[in-house]
């Protein structure tokens, strides 16, 4: 008893440690007729965003499996197969997000069984690891690594009678957590199994030959018809197609999807960097996500999005759950919602949710924002929204991500693929998203009127060159960035919607150029805050609401009296603001409610470019990876 006590307890300790700080892991396999060796290595480099602390393959090779698999960056790993080449047309890979075990060459991905039959990668958590690996190691099971994955290649080991799939299946009806994985046997070479739980897999029909993936991106290159898989769903996946079966063993029919993305579009186009790429992107992206919403009568048409008037006016109120950016987008629209709309909106980061105990009544609408629809903590939300009553709507950017499919309704941001860590223009679409949401309520609702709807409409339309005024502004801020670029220390200062973008550009400085950073609203300066401002300390003012133009102004005034150096990001038409300021971004006249789409642009492009002069990895920043699909 004391055994199992100790064993669960530790395990329980790890698992809360390791959610703190767990995010991702990219998937890669094909099975086919050709040399598979240069097509992992390819899908990995799709995936790096994924995770680079480790990345390896594991590739049938004359009867057996050959694994290689190298601590550090990609490149390691492909100058680690030239050096000891091995080849064979069925593989899988991995690249590594390090969660249980530090990022070393044994940790990495792919993990084998004993006998080295079996190879398994796996991205998630196994939450009852700890006591698996006890069991096995009273089995006889000698363990080579710290990772929970490992436990799986063993387990299956331990159930395999002759058939593959089943040995997997037993094996998952013992597992604990979250998972998408990808196994192979030396003894049936022809098939690849894999299986998911609350993490992504996709499967990608070809000629004679098929692919896995976590993501879309890394297999368009080979083929454009997938097929999602579904929580707790396996697949057999074989040269000749792909059988996929639910938890119970029974057979499941599922429509291929057809992808017509444009693989140009997960390219860098000539730019350095991708994220300097996607924030280029945002006038399109803007066009894009608002296009496909108007209806023939020029007014906001959500019949595909599967929203009807009667939906959107007896919400008994709107709870907005999201997280990191996309929380920050949905703290905006609970400013803009509440000011024009005459219900209640509560605007709630995901993990605190689902932990809260909240208050959900049936006819409560909640929106979910999340760019991968992935999201784990966003994820846990819907599902207990829905247990609670509410009709659930997803807001995100990934067709057939798990949220998107089991969400009541679902807005599709259109934005295209972001493959920066740091997210620009998820976050400006759906602010789109959320407008136009904000107006279909109002008319439906009649707390606004036609004209207003249809002006607010107007100006929507008018986003895209609006802002491709605004990334005039690069010049400056790039300037701006070189002559600050090494400061400690920074904090953005707004109010009411102009907080919810200074939270959003505080975030993008820290993730990207590793500056403490930090923002407040700014009538909270004297309660605390200003105890920090010293003599070159950096402080962003956002100005765009001008009813607190005053206000901000006396707060400005305030960090400039003691040394702050201060950008300010405001409309044309606080040119009072402007003596304040060391330097001063100029933003186009739009409604006030929608100025965020605007004003984030220059904070985005300021993060970029003290990233840049600080020598950093811009898109692949450390110590994270594009979403949370575990917690």
């Amino acid at each position: 008893f004391l055994g199992d006590y100790l064993i669960k307890t530790a395990g329980t300790l790890n698992n809360e440690r390791e959610r703190e700080k767990c995010l991702m892991c990219g998937i890669i396999g094909y099975i086919g007729d050709r040399d598979c060796v240069p097509i992992l290595l390819d899908g990995l480099k799709k995936l790096e965003y994924r995770g680079y602390d480790s990345a390896g393959i594991a590739v049938m090779d004359g009867g057996t499996i050959a694994v290689r698999k190298k601590n550090g960056r990609l490149s390691e790993l492909e100058k680690y197969v030239v050096q000891y080449p091995i080849n064979g047309s069925a593989g899988i890979g991995h690249t590594r997000w390090a969660t249980h075990g530090e990022p070393s060459d044994e940790n990495a991905h792919p993990h084998t069984s004993m006998a080295g039959d079996i190879a398994v990668v796996h991205n998630g958590i196994i939450e009852n690891h700890a006591r698996l690996r006890a069991w096995l190691t009273a089995q006889g099971v000698a363990f080579t690594s710290q990772t929970d994955t490992e436990v799986l290649a063993h387990l299956i080991h331990h159930h395999y009678e002759g058939d593959l799939i089943k040995a997997v299946e037993k094996a998952l009806t013992r597992v604990e957590g979250s998972y998408a994985l990808a196994v192979m046997s030396a003894r049936e070479p022809g098939e690849i199994i894999v299986a998911r739980k609350d993490s992504p897999l996709v499967v990608g029909q070809g000629d004679g030959e098929q692919f896995i993936a976590s993501d879309i991106p890394a297999l368009l290159a080979h083929t454009r018809d997938v097929y999602f898989l579904n929580d707790r769903e396996l697949a057999r996946v074989t040269r000749e197609g792909v059988e996929i079966y639910d938890e119970y063993g029974m057979t499941v029919a599922r429509a291929l999807f057809h992808v017509d993305w444009d693989m140009a579009s997960a390219e860098k186009g000539g730019y350095a960097h991708f994220m300097l790429k996607e924030i280029h992107e945002e006038p399109t992206a803007l066009r894009e996500t608002l296009r496909p919403r108007i209806g023939a009568n020029g007014r906001v048409d959500f019949t595909e999005i599967g929203l009807d008037d009667e939906t959107l006016r007896n919400s008994g109120r709107i709870i907005i759950v999201a997280c990191g950016t996309a929380y920050h987008a949905g703290l905006a629209a609970k400013y803009a919602f509440e000011r024009t709309l005459g219900i209640p909106v509560e605007a709630d980061i995901a993990s605190e949710f689902r932990y809260r105990d909240p208050i959900v009544n049936p006819g409560d609408l909640i929106i979910l924002i999340s760019q991968s629809g992935e999201t784990a903590d966003t994820l846990a939300a819907l599902r207990l929204g829905r247990s609670k009553g509410a009709r659930i709507l997803a807001i995100t950017n990934v067709v057939g991500s798990t949220i998107s499919r089991e969400a009541d309704a679902v807005f599709y941001t259109w934005a295209g693929p972001e493959i920066a860590v740091a997210s620009t223009k998820a976050y400006t679409t759906q602010l789109m998203a959320l407008s136009l949401l904000l107006i279909a309520i109002g008319r439906a609702r009649g707390t606004l009127s036609d004209d207003r709807c249809d002006a607010l409409l107007g100006e929507l339309g008018q986003m895209e060159s609006l802002a491709e005024q605004v990334l005039k502004s690069e010049p400056k801020l790039a300037h701006f960035a070189h002559l600050h670029s090494s400061i400690e220390h920074a904090y953005y200062l707004g109010r009411n919607l102009d907080y919810a973008v200074a939270l959003e550009g505080s975030l993008k400085l820290k993730e990207i150029s590793y500056i403490h950073s930090e923002a407040f609203p700014a009538g909270e300066l004297k309660h605390g805050p200003i105890a920090l401002i010293e003599r070159g300390t950096l402080v962003v003012a956002l100005c765009t609401q001008p009813a607190l133009y005053e206000k901000i102004a006396s707060n400005i005034r305030e960090v400039r009296a003691r040394g702050a150096r201060v950008l300010i990001i405001a409309r044309a038409d606080a040119r009072e603001l402007i003596e304040l300021s060391d330097e001063w971004v100029e933003l186009p006249e739009a409604d006030p409610l929608l100025m965020p789409m605007l004003s984030v642009i220059p904070a985005q492009l300021l993060a970029y470019y003290c990233s840049v002069e600080r020598g950093i990895d811009v898109d692949k920043p450390r110590n994270l990876a594009k979403s949370v699909t575990v917690e």
